[in-house]
């Protein structure tokens, strides 16, 4: 288990430094990405960037599942973040337009609130728990940021709907299997253990209805300047 100083403290040294690392590395991919543009450097990119995440959560996902680290509330992949990286990997792959809008919805607003507010009740770096959590966070807004800023890819608001309705349906689908497994996948039947953007939103089941506002609410905060932009630059014919 190691001793207390070995365990993760949110907004100690080694989370101050992820934080730094994804914004940095957000912002250097975007820049990157802007600068060197070029039709053949973007597939290449996105392929190469798409086999990391795979390679690194798929390793990770087959460890989860080996015997002696099986539970059935942490190793499947039903969390969002595990969705998250699929869809995002998808996304880099084919850079199709929906999985882009999936990763670009969850991957600057949801996997950052986890980044904030990290559930981690684990040893610290180089502790494979560690590992696994802020790599899995960090490659999902690295992709977000790079297909946005650097390949150019913009929401709009067919992906927004898309997005909505992915989500509510897949926190249904979580409400009803945590009911059957006696899980908490998505935080969807209970709070986290840890301080978050959750505890003030209510008791359950109303944070679930507050975090649904608040968060529709913020993507269209951030879907309307891309489609604002979008219409200025083809305005509409008389």
């Amino acid at each position: 288990m190691g001793s207390p100083a070995d365990r993760f403290v949110p907004y100690g040294p080694s989370h101050l430094v992820i934080m730094v690392l994804i914004v940095a590395g957000a912002v250097v991919l975007g820049v990157l990405g802007y600068r060197h543009h070029g039709p053949r450097t973007i597939v290449w990119c996105t392929r190469v960037f798409a086999a990391v995440v795979v390679v690194f959560n798929v390793v990770l996902l087959i460890y989860r599942l080996l015997p002696a680290q099986w539970d059935i509330g942490e190793s499947l992949p039903l969390h969002l973040c595990d969705l998250a990286w699929m869809v995002a990997a998808y996304a880099l792959w084919t850079r199709q337009p929906l999985a882009y809008a999936l990763t670009y919805y969850w991957g600057l607003t949801l996997t950052p609130q986890a980044i904030i507010t990290p559930a981690l009740d684990a040893p610290d770096f180089p502790h494979i728990n560690f590992i696994e959590f802020w790599g899995q966070h960090l490659l999902v807004i690295w992709a977000a940021a790079y297909l946005t800023w650097g390949v150019g890819l913009r929401p709009n608001w067919r992906g927004y709907r898309f997005a909505a309705v992915v989500t509510i349906v897949w926190g249904a689908a979580m409400l009803g299997f945590n009911a059957w497994a006696g899980t908490n996948y998505g935080f969807v039947s209970s709070k986290p253990e840890n301080p978050s953007l959750l505890d003030v939103m209510g008791g359950w089941p109303w944070y679930l209805g507050v975090e649904v506002v608040v968060g529709l609410a913020a993507w269209v905060l951030l879907t309307w300047p891309w489609t604002r932009t979008s219409r200025a630059a083809h305005p509409a014919t008389p």
